[in-house]
């Protein structure tokens, strides 16, 4: 899942850095030694530590690391999440982007995990979607998982999802239904998107293995609901956030799913303070 990640951690770096951290040339001595201590400020669940020192071998694998807390725990603020010594300008050169990645996959994590709690009551369960940033789909896919969701597609190669704009080059919902069960492989999902009580009714026909009831207002879901339940499995996507997530849950789909998981989290408050230290 994470062949690219040096990759994605050299480019990262490079963005940052360029030809050189000029600052930390100019202000620092070569051979100072410094430690940096990376916290949170906020109730956080971890999730990106694993990256964070990584940046730091690629920048100077000289630099002695300790980490006290593993991806997935819950940490409350003022923590401290791990330590790291040796180069000070090894320490300010990857700082920026080491941050970058915990303080953004964190905030995946924290968020998901505010949400899975809302829904712990019923049988649903939060999924993510394909509203990722380039290049950090599988980092933010296992951000989400980090924190107690599950994961829909990573690729369009996971499964057959017929979405609206597909239905445009058919004649009907039966038409896309029958050509994706004539040539799906045998382990291969089918799921449809509908967004009216008539396209549900025509999609149950052809049985899919999930339906996305996509934009229903509450009165279409609680219906559409009670007409799917137990024919296939129930995906509700669109118009989601915490203010409504636990009224929806209550009608007791499968899949809960949102793009704001990963599009347009927040990033939690963690904060890397480097001081000099004799050699």
């Amino acid at each position: 899942m994470f062949f690219h990640i040096d990759t994605l951690i050299k480019m990262a770096l490079e963005e940052d850095i360029r030809s050189g951290d000029i600052t930390s040339h100019i202000i620092i001595d070569k051979k100072q030694k410094a430690e940096g201590t990376i916290s949170c400020k906020e109730e956080i669940i971890l999730a990106g530590i694993f990256i964070v020192r990584r940046i730091f071998e690629i920048i100077d694998d000289s630099l002695l690391w300790q980490s006290f807390y593993e991806d997935g725990q819950h940490i409350p603020p003022g923590t401290v999440i791990a330590k790291i010594k040796g180069s000070a300008r090894s320490l300010l050169s990857g700082e920026r982007t080491a941050l970058n990645f915990l303080q953004h996959l964190s905030g995946i994590a924290t968020e998901t995990k505010r949400l899975a709690a809302l829904v712990q009551n019923y049988s649903v369960r939060i999924t993510d979607t394909r509203k990722t940033l380039p290049g950090m789909r599988y980092l933010q896919k296992y951000a989400v998982k980090t924190g107690g969701g599950l994961n829909h597609r990573i690729a369009m190669d996971d499964g057959i999802l017929i979405k609206n704009n597909h239905l445009k080059f058919c004649s009907s919902i039966s038409e896309a239904l029958k050509k994706a069960h004539a040539q799906k492989s045998y382990l291969t999902e089918i799921e449809i998107e509908v967004s009216t009580i008539d396209e549900l009714q025509e999609a149950l026909s052809l049985k899919p293995s999930i339906i996305m009831l996509d934009n229903f207002s509450y009165e279409e879901l609680e219906k559409a609901i009670k007409l799917a339940k137990g024919k296939c499995k129930i995906e509700v996507s669109g118009g989601i956030t915490r203010d409504n997530l636990e009224k929806i849950a209550a009608l007791q789909p499968d899949y809960i799913s949102l793009g704001s998981l990963t599009h347009s989290v927040r990033a939690v408050d963690i904060h890397m303070i480097i001081n000099p230290i004799d050699e």
